[in-house]
């Protein structure tokens, strides 16, 4: 599976995540790998503070530099708006070249092109989790 480039990942990261209460997020042997806080700050697993998600879908680093854009259609784009990748409503994610690179089920349930689960977002729009699995590492 082809990946975003390093900086614009750890960029994109806190586009994701908005939610009420923060939320766990958990690689597929269940360890948190991060969290999402309701003001939209996103930290490690550590609780550093990594990103921010802000109201428009830019995504910041920690310095608040803009890494990336999250379209209200699914549609992920690096700081200059290029297309990097899409979100489909079904829960579907597909590269810039439309190739599937994986899935995010309605339980949080993250896998693989190959349905092999990778991860868990539960209770975190599939969008966000989309992102922080497929646009993220």
């Amino acid at each position: 599976m082809k990946r975003l480039p390093a900086l614009l990942v750890s960029a994109l990261f806190p586009l994701l995540f908005t939610g009420a209460a923060a939320q766990t997020i958990q690689n597929a042997t269940y360890q948190t790998v991060g969290y999402i806080k309701s003001d939209g700050t996103i930290q490690d697993r550590t609780y550093k503070t990594i990103g921010y998600i802000k109201g428009d879908g830019t995504v910041q680093d920690r310095t608040y530099r803009t890494v990336g854009h999250l379209k209200g259609d699914g549609t992920v784009q690096d700081r200059t708006y290029r297309t990097v990748g899409y979100i489909k409503d079904d829960g579907t994610v597909q590269d810039a070249s439309y190739r599937t690179v994986g899935y995010v089920k309605k339980d949080g349930t993250v896998q693989d092109s190959r349905y092999r689960t990778i991860g868990y977002a539960r209770d975190i729009p599939r969008n966000w989790a989309a992102f922080y699995f497929f646009f993220h590492n």
